[in-house]
């Protein structure tokens, strides 16, 4: 913390007396006062132009509205296509210990995204900052009624709007993909801003908060379910973390491997709702309003945080240990929904980077 220091000092003033002679007025002569000084305003910081979603700078932002595509992470579902020019994904447990994500789209437009599937009912909490669009395949009607009531705008597969193409190689249901130039040209005139912003950026060439006040990370191992485990590892070369899937390296359908800038790591509460799927168990749901802990992961290092979010349409908030505001650097940011319910879900290790 700088600190302050105050000086003060002593100021002089005069007193002029006026005397007055008798049976006349005084000549008061020339104004000695000096002439009073106009000083300006201290000039403002300059706050650069930057991508809402990444804090990356840009000249202009285009006024298109935030795109979410539910991407399926089935083994079946490997590799996917577009999840590599994503802003920000989401990954949330849902029945059968399997991941979807929430893959959210603005500085980048991958012309395919995919395989899509269906909304789950804690899909709102995460697109309703966001007062953009969410297309996925379908779902269960409370489900998507809770979108709409989110102040989201959906595009649906299975209502019939435009976007899906099926591809060719892969069985239903792994077999949906999305074109986001459709999905955006759908955008209503009440979801066709940009998105307010989501994280606090680190800006101007300021480090991060992790990169000030974290402690070296080599690989961030979390296990999300029996079946779902995500690695991340630290590589020095690019500077940023690359997925893996258990042991396996995390690939998009073009061979690009899928990486990150920032890896957030929430402790959630997850509790099974009355719904099920269409095999009979039931849908859980990924409790996102309250708080938590968490860990954030960036520039080789890691700092434990606490997370919080005051209602659905109120963006995630992250603090440091002291209290302050985490500032992520600028760059994609994946978002790991961990659930309490199981003990050491998350591990680090020093020292394993991959160059």
């Amino acid at each position: 913390m700088n600190g302050r220091g105050l000086l003060y000092g002593a100021g002089i003033g005069m007193l002029a007396l006026a005397l007055a002679a008798c049976g006349g007025s005084p000549d008061p002569g020339p104004s000695t006062d000096p002439a009073p000084v106009t000083k300006g305003s201290p000039p403002q910081p300059v706050v650069p132009t930057t991508w809402p979603l990444t804090g990356v700078p840009v000249a202009e932002v285009p006024a298109r509205p935030a795109l979410a595509i539910k991407v399926e992470n089935a083994p079946a579902a490997r590799p996917q296509t577009g999840l590599e020019k994503a802003d920000v994904v989401w990954e949330e447990v849902v029945e059968g210990g399997i991941t979807r994500f929430m893959a959210v789209y603005h500085s980048q437009q991958p012309e395919l995204v995919g395989p899509v599937r269906s909304v789950r009912p804690m899909d709102p909490a995460i697109v309703a900052p966001l007062h953009g669009i969410l297309a996925y395949t379908g779902g269960q009607p409370p489900f998507i009624k809770a979108v709409g009531a989110a102040g989201v705008q959906s595009v649906v597969m299975d209502q019939g709007d435009d976007g899906f193409e099926r591809m060719r190689g892969r069985r239903a249901p792994h077999n949906i993909l999305g074109r986001t130039a459709d999905f955006w040209k759908q955008a209503d005139a009440e979801h066709g801003e940009p998105p307010p912003t989501q994280f606090a950026f680190a800006l101007g060439g300021a480090p991060g908060t992790v990169e000030s006040t974290g402690t070296p990370v080599g690989v961030v191992d979390i296990t999300l379910t029996h079946a779902s485990r995500a690695v991340w590892s630290w590589r020095v070369a690019d500077q940023v973390f690359a997925r893996a899937e258990g042991a396996e390296p995390a690939v998009s359908a073009g061979g690009v491997p899928l990486t990150a800038t920032n890896v957030v790591v929430l402790r959630v509460t997850m509790t099974k709702t009355a719904y099920k799927d269409p095999a009979g168990a039931p849908v859980p749901e990924t409790k996102l309003i309250g708080t938590g802990e968490g860990i954030v992961a960036s520039v080789g290092k890691q700092l434990p945080v606490t997370w919080s979010k005051k209602s659905n349409d109120a963006p995630l908030e992250l603090s440091s240990p002291t209290g302050y505001p985490v500032r992520l650097e600028p760059g994609t940011t994946w978002v790991e929904l961990v659930p309490t319910s199981r003990p050491a879900v998350v591990s680090t290790q020093v020292g394993a980077q991959t160059e």
